[in-house]
């Protein structure tokens, strides 16, 4: 029997990673039943580009009551995502959403209260725990390859090479550039890899401190005065960070600003951006274990490399995702053992999005049995514990002091 869909956002990831999928794969398990948006502009070019029809809705409560779906797909700017999570529940839907679930502990603690008031499920999406990478080193672990944890150490590289895509960069053109919108990056994208430590290593954070700096872009980094957007801006032949809107994004952004005001090619030295691009957290995890963690969005080419410290020995790996380093048709993990052994697991790179995470991800959440025991498939307590961090390391940075996860979390 189908499911009955809507969308809370008409987002470009609403309609790349679920909307046209869903209407191409999963039409025999999946209905699509309509889109909410502010933008309705927008929210019009997304139900023409899925290829489904389906009405677009100007009232989120009219949307859920006219067409009583099963499920409510979240896929707004995450400091909206906690309003429909809440709403969804308290209307009776169960509800799928992006990363990260919310951006503070105030929203967290509301998300969490509410799932037990109304006894609906609530997943989050971490497509990268469906990546076969990701994948093997949760096996390894938990199959006992390097015994109990003691430590980890985990870098994330985010480019700014605009040949290369300029990952990094683009955070801060878009409304990821402010932590009210996003929570900075700690939240925004660090929730991705402190879900994964947290799911690898099988504990749960306790307490956290951090450091966190604004080193290039920003408005005390500005290179030229009188800057705007880039398609606007009279300094666009000479900035290294230039950006041309291409086809889609005038189509689906551009050409709808009017009902929201939202801009996808800001200035990277805008005034109010209040974000971090240079990140270094440390966390004591309730098992004992420890985390170095660092994030950096000014960097050469974008990949991540870890190690994990165990009571029998050590795991290395390393992902490059830009440069030439990225062209490699496997990854390899390295386990060293205490006797000056190695063995190397050698894993194909997957293809689709996020190395092949989210079409396992979509399998998961739109097929019913699909086998699940190394447990990929996460609830609100993951995503609660995935955020947490990144919301302590704020405080953290701000405050300048060591933040008790017991103390913002009251779940």
């Amino acid at each position: 029997m189908k499911k009955k869909y809507v969308f809370a956002g008409a987002s470009g990831r609403a309609l790349g990673m679920y909307a046209i999928p869903m209407g191409r794969d999963y039409a025999d398990v999946a209905e699509l039943c309509g889109v909410y948006d502010i933008n309705v502009g927008r929210a019009r070019v997304f139900v023409e580009k899925c290829g489904v029809d389906m009405p677009v809705y100007e009232n989120f409560d009219k949307m859920i009551e006219e067409t009583r779906p099963d499920y409510v797909i979240v896929t707004t700017v995450d400091a909206y995502h906690s309003d429909y999570i809440i709403r969804s529940l308290e209307l009776g839907c169960n509800v799928i959403t992006e990363k990260p679930m919310t951006i503070d502990d105030q929203r967290c603690n509301a998300i969490l209260e509410a799932k037990e008031k109304y006894g609906k499920e609530v997943i989050v999406t971490f497509n990268y725990r469906f990546a076969p990478f990701k994948t093997k080193i949760r096996e390894l672990i938990a199959d006992g390859a390097i015994g109990d944890v003691y430590s980890v150490h985990f870098e994330w590289l985010l480019d700014r090479v605009m040949q290369l895509g300029a990952h990094g960069t683009s955070y801060f053109r878009r409304w990821n550039a402010r932590m009210a919108k996003s929570g900075g990056l700690l939240v925004h994208k660090s929730t991705h890899h402190f879900d994964l430590i947290n799911w690898w290593i099988g504990q749960k954070p306790a307490k956290v401190s951090a450091f966190g700096k604004l080193n290039l872009y920003g408005g005390k980094n500005k290179k030229f005065e009188n800057t705007t957007r880039c398609s606007e801006c009279p300094h666009a032949s000479e900035c290294e960070f230039y950006y041309k809107l291409n086809d889609h994004e005038i189509e689906y952004y551009k050409n709808n600003e009017e009902y929201d005001g939202y801009i996808k090619d800001n200035c990277v030295y805008a005034d109010d951006i209040d974000i971090y691009d240079t990140m270094a957290v440390n966390v004591e995890y309730d098992g004992g274990a420890v985390l170095t963690y660092s994030l950096n969005a000014t960097t050469a080419y974008e990949g991540w490399r870890m190690v994990i410290n165990g009571s029998k020995g050590r795991l290395e790996a390393t992902e490059y995702e830009t440069g030439f380093q990225a062209k490699v048709p496997e990854d390899v993990i390295k386990i060293f053992d205490l006797n000056n052994n190695v063995t190397e697991y050698h894993v194909t790179r997957g293809g689709g999005g996020h190395g092949g995470g989210d079409e396992r991800l979509r399998n998961m959440i739109f097929r019913d049995n699909v086998p699940d025991p190394l447990g990929h498939k996460a609830g609100t307590i993951d995503g609660a514990y995935s955020i947490i961090v990144g919301v302590a390391a704020n405080k953290s940075i701000k405050e300048g002091k060591i933040i008790n996860i017991k103390d913002i979390l009251k779940f």
